[in-house]
């Protein structure tokens, strides 16, 4: 399985602790990061993951910048993305169960990097449960769609 990331400035170090981390549990990662700290635009990195994961070159996506919120709007504009920003692990293993998020986001300025790893292991790890919550998702595709 193939992970995309991307981070802007404010987010290299924790980036790459989290592709060591991610790579170390058997995946491949992508990485559409910026690896200079100076001060860039975190829409661009945001729309990289969210057109890799959208056109399958990618199977799901990590985005990080200072907060973790305008990188996963940036995503969220890519059709097909249901990115999501999580800081602590409950919400992002949930919003895979319930969401079938396809990215995961989260702030380089919020989370230390003990927790974005426990943060991307229970959303990795987490599996779509459909049912009930395929028809909810179904929904927001509509919605995307109009």
């Amino acid at each position: 399985m193939k992970i995309a990331m991307g981070n802007d400035h404010t987010a290299i170090e924790l980036k790459n602790i989290i592709k060591e981390f991610v790579e170390s549990k058997g995946y491949e990662v992508l990485d559409l990061g910026t690896n200079s700290t100076e001060s860039c635009d975190y829409p661009v990195y945001g729309e990289k993951v969210g057109r890799a994961v959208a056109s399958g070159e990618a199977d799901l996506g990590i985005a990080i910048c200072g907060t973790g919120v305008g990188i996963s709007l940036a995503a969220n504009k890519v059709k097909g993305v249901r990115a999501c920003v999580c800081s602590e692990p409950y919400t992002a293993k949930l919003s895979r169960m319930h969401n079938d998020s396809n990215v995961l986001a989260f702030g380089a300025r919020v989370v230390g990097s003990e927790l974005a790893k426990m943060i991307t292991e229970a959303w990795l790890d987490a599996k779509f449960e459909g049912g009930r919550h395929e028809r909810r998702v179904k929904m927001l595709m509509e919605i995307e769609s109009r």
